[in-house]
C-alpha cells in the first residue's frame, strides 16, 4: 500500500465526524504545505506492539542527536486520539512559543510544547491553526 493508500485507510477508519474532520484537515495542510513529503507511522514498535496512535505526517527535517547520529523525521504531524485530534508541530526548540503565540486565539484547545489538541475541529480557528503550522515548518526548514 502507498503512503497515501494508508493515510485514507486510516482516516476512513475513524468515526463518521472526526473521519470528515481529518479529511478537512489533511487537504487544508496539503494546501499550506504544497509539495511536502508524506508519512505515515502505524503506532507500532518493531515487535509489532502498539505503543502510540497512527500519525499521518507532514514534511520532512533532519533531527540531530548529541551522539553526532541523525534521523529524518515529520515537520507536521496528525493523529486522532480518543478525545478528538491532536497536530504536533515537531522540531520547536522553544516549548513555550506555541501557547504563548497561538493560545488565546485558537479557540478550544489545549496546547503544549509542540502539541495542538483539540475536540472538533469547529471549536478552533482553523487559519490560526494553519499559521502555528507554517511557523513550526519555517523553524525546522
Amino acid at each position: 500500500m502507498t503512503i497515501q493508500e494508508q493515510i485514507s485507510a486510516y482516516i476512513n477508519t475513524q468515526p463518521e465526524q472526526k473521519c470528515g474532520e481529518m479529511q478537512t484537515l489533511h487537504t487544508l495542510i496539503l494546501e499550506a504545505l504544497p509539495g511536502s513529503k508524506l508519512w505515515f507511522e502505524d503506532g507500532k514498535d518493531a515487535d509489532g506492539k502498539v505503543v502510540t496512535n497512527p500519525t499521518i505526517g507532514y514534511g520532512t527535517y533532519t533531527i540531530k542527536y548529541a551522539n553526532g547520529s541523525t534521523k529524518e523525521f515529520f515537520q507536521i504531524g496528525m493523529s486522532a486520539n480518543t478525545t478528538g485530534i491532536s497536530i504536533y508541530i515537531m522540531g520547536l526548540k522553544d516549548k513555550t512559543y506555541l501557547a504563548q503565540t497561538y493560545g488565546k486565539d485558537l479557540g478550544k484547545a489545549s496546547v503544549t510544547g509542540y502539541c495542538i489538541k483539540f475536540k472538533s475541529v469547529k471549536d478552533i480557528n482553523t487559519a490560526i491553526l494553519l499559521d502555528a503550522i507554517r511557523y513550526g515548518v519555517g523553524e525546522t526548514n
